[in-house]
């Protein structure tokens, strides 16, 4: 069994190499613009701190210099997605069929633009909705907010790789419906699982307030519909399963 995915495993390794040493040299490149990085990344959050607290704090030594580097691996990541979505192609394509293998650029590109969707929908839309909600709750109730930046920095890589994995579904229904694995009637069978789970699913990784959880549940579900149109044009069922 070992000699049989001993090449697999050789091809996997090669293909994980490829993708860490491309994050690495777009990490040295992130870390020297590591400052504009860090202003894009607060800037969701300084627009709705209040007047008397502009300030985004830090409570340690080390928590500047490791969140800089936390938030340049962050954007190497981000930068890096086509990158990491060609590879993934390279290691399943040997098991495709020439035809298949040839849908390479479509794939990449439409993985690479749904994981973008979902960041900037993340970052423009939820973000600053979710935040202005919280912090004006807090200053309502008589709270001064003291935000810190590894906290802050945390959370917010969180939900941004949350949101663009996520935005992901009609991709990976795309490829499962293509090798065969799923069909429609199979995602129309399970609608109410997946919207039960993309509910739990939005509740973890979002701020604990019902307004951020609908706005990722809401396009989720969306997407779950759009999965399934997708794969009705590609591995629509037979009559007899849906009758």
């Amino acid at each position: 069994m070992f000699e049989e995915l001993r090449p697999h495993l050789i091809e996997l390794r090669k293909r994980l190499f490829i993708s860490v040493v491309a994050i690495i040299v777009l990490f040295l490149i992130c870390f020297s613009f590591r400052n504009y990085i860090l202003e894009v990344l607060k800037a969701p959050l300084v627009e709705v701190l209040p007047e008397f607290s502009k300030h985004i704090n830090v409570i340690e030594m080390q928590e500047g210099l490791f969140t800089t580097i936390k938030v340049s691996f962050f954007a190497a990541f981000v930068f890096g997605i086509p990158i990491i979505f060609w590879q993934f192609w390279k290691f399943v394509s040997p098991g495709l069929y020439d035809n298949e293998k040839r849908l390479v650029i479509p794939f990449v590109s439409f993985a690479s633009i749904m994981f973008a969707l979902g960041a900037c929908f993340c970052y423009f839309v939820v973000v600053p909705l979710a935040f202005k909600f919280l912090i004006n709750f807090s200053v309502n109730e008589g709270f001064n907010p003291v935000i810190t930046l590894g906290t802050y920095v945390d959370f917010f890589i969180k939900v941004i790789i949350a949101f663009g994995l996520a935005f992901e579904m009609p991709v990976i229904a795309f490829f499962f419906a293509k090798i065969g694995l799923i069909d429609d009637s199979f995602l129309k069978r399970h609608f109410r699982i997946a919207v039960l789970v993309i509910f739990i699913f939005s509740a973890f990784m979002t701020p604990p307030d019902f307004l951020s959880q609908f706005l990722m549940a809401g396009p989720l579900c969306g997407l779950y519909g759009l999965s399934i149109l997708i794969v009705q044009k590609i591995n629509p069922a037979s009559k007899e399963e849906t009758e």
